[in-house]
């Protein structure tokens, strides 16, 4: 079992280079990464709301549901670069980190067009990225 289950929008350039790193980084598979716009994902998670998922990162640690940059910083700690985005969960800098995430989610496709080229994967709608790579 997984220490993480990490809900992510494979659709978007920006989420899927993240995923993909952090799927380089996790040699001892301690995430599970699972695309909410997979085609069987409702089915395999009734529980998790795609639109919420979409909406914000969802995670899962063992029942319990964490969201946003708790997220982030729990999947990066699991690879061993947590020192990276632990300064995000710092007191005086949270409630900042976290309305700047809050403000970037829902422009993140917009944004990924800026800094990608892309908006979206090109091949999404089969529910696989073409950006993904197959390592799980």
């Amino acid at each position: 079992m997984a220490d993480l289950t990490l809900f992510y929008d494979g659709t978007c350039p920006l989420c899927v280079n993240e995923i993909n790193h952090l799927k380089r980084l996790d040699q001892r598979q301690r995430i599970a990464f699972e695309d909410i716009h997979a085609e069987n994902f409702t089915s395999r998670y009734p529980d998790v709301d795609r639109e919420e998922a979409s909406a914000i990162l969802l995670g899962d640690v063992h029942g319990q549901r964490i969201r946003g940059l708790d997220v982030t910083h729990r999947a990066w700690s699991l690879v061993g670069r947590g020192w990276l985005t632990a300064p995000l969960r710092w007191p005086l800098i949270r409630p900042v980190a976290d309305r700047v995430y809050l403000w970037f989610a829902p422009r993140r496709y917009r944004l990924s067009g800026w800094l990608t080229g892309r908006q979206r994967c090109q091949s999404c709608e089969g529910g696989q990225c073409d950006l993904s790579d197959k390592k799980t």
